[in-house]
């Protein structure tokens, strides 16, 4: 059995006009405590050419679906990403208040302002997936969802 704690993480939109050259990876923090939510740490960007983060749309949230907080779940597990006020589109696809989705677990710290590196805690759904099914260890979970840009750039 796991437990959960879930978040929708909230930053500032990173609507990059960039060269997926241009990208560094951020690096990985280690695995947060289960019950905490990732620190949102900005350190200065790492693309060239005049990179700007630019603010999303009002009104516009991540959340999950189909679980609640505190919820007991059995391994596999249906994580369903929900989106207001904002549309979901390919990574590497630049359009205007879109995004990809990314599922965070246990993660303790991520840099708003750099590409989010992919692990088993980063799970990146540039496919523009709206759900999926993931296999967890048993224990309390902290699951995040949080949307990034064309250029995996958190919102």
């Amino acid at each position: 059995m796991l437990k959960l704690n879930l978040a929708a993480v909230a930053a500032t939109c990173a609507l990059a006009s960039c060269n997926q050259a241009d990208l560094q990876q951020a690096p990985v923090a280690p695995a947060a405590p289960a019950t905490a939510a990732a620190r949102l740490n900005t350190s200065t960007p790492t693309l060239a050419g005049g990179y700007r983060k630019v603010a999303s749309p009002a009104g516009a949230a991540v959340d999950f679906v189909n679980l609640k907080n505190g919820d007991t779940v059995t391994s596999p597990v249906l994580v369903q990403f929900g989106l207001r006020g904002i549309g979901v589109a390919l990574a590497g696809v630049e359009k205007e208040n879109t995004g990809h989705h990314h599922l965070l677990i246990d993660v303790a710290e991520i840099d708003v302002k750099n590409a989010l590196a992919m692990s088993d805690s980063i799970r990146h759904f540039g496919g523009g997936q709206t759900e999926v099914r993931v296999e967890l260890k048993p224990g309390t979970l902290t699951l995040q969802l949080l949307l990034a840009d064309h250029n995996h750039i958190p919102h």
